[in-house]
């Protein structure tokens, strides 16, 4: 099987990256939006498909994506300098915890993150694995902390996450500056429960709402709202 999945307007190598493509980066990097975007931020962009998308839709913006793992690194970096984007993405190799210090005056419109998931849990034995699906309460904590303090004033976070992760992500707000503005629930199919969520985070307080995002009418039959979504990116539509 090939390890370059080939988007309309650019292609991903996934060599080295315990996180590969998949329907959530997809989902995520095509529905998160703002207005006026000068600054973007990808935390942990694996092999940098979010940023990549991100520099598709917003052709003036500049966008930085953050990456701990070395080989993922790696393979985020030959993806943006090969895509023609280059201009727009800048790969930095750090955790997010030493950027967000190491760029104290810098103010994001938009804030990314595909985030580790497994909270607490039982590490899987692949390192990458570990580095990409693994993480415990200290990193939301540090998530929010720091994001709230690089979102410009009508700046959005992004993030997409298990339905228990959300919760445990919300709870973490009511100590920020920062508020609950939507919660986008993403169902497989119209009748299924959904398992994951995305939720939109912003410095307004404001009555938050609820969306949902349906993948397949039934079995590789997909929704309108999903092809529409993704049309601009996925070659199968």
């Amino acid at each position: 099987m090939s390890k370059v999945f080939q988007f309309k307007q650019f292609s991903v190598d996934q060599t080295n990256c315990g996180m590969k493509v998949n329907t959530d980066a997809a989902i995520l990097g095509s529905i998160a939006t703002n207005d006026n975007i000068g600054y973007a931020l990808e935390i942990g962009t694996g092999t940098g498909v979010i940023a990549l998308m991100l520099a598709q839709r917003y052709p003036s913006a500049n966008i930085d994506a953050v990456e701990i793992d070395d080989m993922a690194s790696d393979t985020a970096e030959l993806n943006f300098k090969t895509s023609r984007f280059a201009h727009q993405l800048k790969l930095i190799r750090s955790s997010f915890q030493d950027h967000f210090l190491n760029c104290q005056g810098q103010k994001y419109d938009l804030i990314v993150s595909n985030p580790p998931y497994f909270v607490d849990s039982l590490k899987s034995a692949a390192k990458s694995k570990i580095l990409a699906r693994h993480t415990d309460t200290e990193f939301f904590k540090n998530l929010i902390a720091g994001s709230s303090n690089h979102l410009s004033p009508h700046g959005l976070l992004y993030l997409i996450l298990p339905l228990d992760t959300a919760e445990l992500a919300k709870k973490l707000l009511s100590t920020s500056k920062l508020h609950l503005e939507k919660t986008i629930f993403i169902h497989s199919f119209p009748e299924s429960k959904p398992y994951r969520c995305i939720l939109v985070i912003g410095l307004r307080m404001q009555c938050a709402v609820t969306q949902k995002i349906v993948i397949y009418n039934s079995h590789k039959n997909y929704t309108e709202e999903y092809i529409h979504l993704l049309k601009d990116y996925l070659t199968i539509f």
